[in-house]
């Protein structure tokens, strides 16, 4: 089984392209069926063609048990089905186990999107005279809802991606999949501040910015733009942990790098954007996946007309139910 999952991420690795987080996402599902495998009195499962149908079943009670949500329980049944499918592909299984297993079904679920006003309050919660580390997570906080971008993209941006004089950036998606994306000046300006506070130094062997009124900025291109204290990259839990921290404090709820993902296509989307653009800014490789905040902004529309219109239905209801008590 080990050989199996070796082999398996690094197909996923080298030919597919995957991510670092999509790696680690199916590692974990895969040592955690290894470990249900291994559980109970069942005898331990050391070969993937000794899975049967029943197995994957067994599995996926065994998951509910613990008290794992559908999407969860969903998202590494399809870890277990591609793993199963590269084995059959090359002839590592005779057949595959889960071709007839289908995932839980799963309630309508649209994501969760800050309103306008408390966007604008996030982006401004960090303190402009703060200090160096404040700017940096202004800065980010203002290119993730800028960009839409996710949040592994925006920690693997280098400054070779960064054209803020043509205000463009470059992000690598999924499957290591390129698309260039607009950034607001707004979010320019805040990475000018970032710069200008000296949290990030220039490359010796480019030109020097223009005293820091920078209308362009000369890094070296594979430095990374948001680092840590130790001119690291920054890692996606960190990113993750600022977003929350800053949220926190205005009492917007619960906030994550793709909260403010959801936000930016709902956003252009209520401002009259084309379903395609947003496709192509949030980089879907489908449009029914692009499709869900149609179904966000008709919610939110339906809601302000049943609010705001005197014959919307609420309104009339209320007016009925008051002639009532005066008959």
């Amino acid at each position: 089984m080990e050989d199996a999952i070796r082999a398996f991420l690094t197909h996923l690795d080298l030919e597919r392209g995957a991510s670092r987080e999509t790696l680690r996402s199916y590692q974990s599902d895969l040592r955690q069926f290894v470990e249900f495998l291994r559980s109970g009195d069942r005898e331990a499962v050391v070969d993937p063609g000794e899975v049967d149908p029943t197995t994957i079943r067994q599995f996926l009670i065994w998951l509910a048990e613990k008290q794992e949500k559908k999407t969860s329980q969903a998202r590494k049944l399809a870890c277990l089905k591609s793993f199963y499918k590269f084995l059959n592909l090359r002839a590592m299984i005779t057949t595959n186990p889960t071709t007839h297993i289908r995932a839980p079904r799963l309630g309508q679920h649209l994501p969760r999107v800050l309103s306008k006003d408390d966007a604008d309050r996030l982006m401004e919660s960090p303190n402009e005279d703060a200090g160096a580390k404040t700017a940096r997570d202004r800065a980010i906080l203002e290119t993730l809802y800028s960009t839409g971008a996710r949040v592994s993209e925006l920690v693997g941006l280098n400054w070779g991606d960064v054209n803020l004089e043509d205000g463009m950036v470059r992000l690598r998606g999924k499957g290591k999949k390129e698309r260039l994306v607009p950034i607001g000046q707004v979010a320019i300006d805040a990475i000018h501040d970032y710069v200008a506070m000296g949290s990030v130094k220039l490359s010796t062997d480019k030109v020097a910015v223009e005293a820091m009124g920078v209308k362009s900025l000369a890094f070296s291109e594979d430095r990374p733009v948001f680092q840590n204290n130790r001119k690291s990259r920054l890692s996606v839990r960190t990113v993750e942990r600022i977003v929350r921290q800053y949220a926190g404090h205005l009492q917007v709820g619960s906030v994550t790098p793709h909260t403010l993902r959801h936000s930016f296509a709902t956003h252009l989307l209520d401002e009259g954007a084309d379903l395609r653009v947003i496709q192509e800014l949030l980089g879907h490789a489908s449009l029914g996946t692009t499709q869900k905040y149609t179904h966000l902004a008709t919610d939110r529309l339906m809601e302000v007309y049943d609010k705001a219109h005197p014959r919307a239905g609420h309104a009339s209801q209320v007016s009925k139910a008051q002639k009532g008590k005066s008959a």
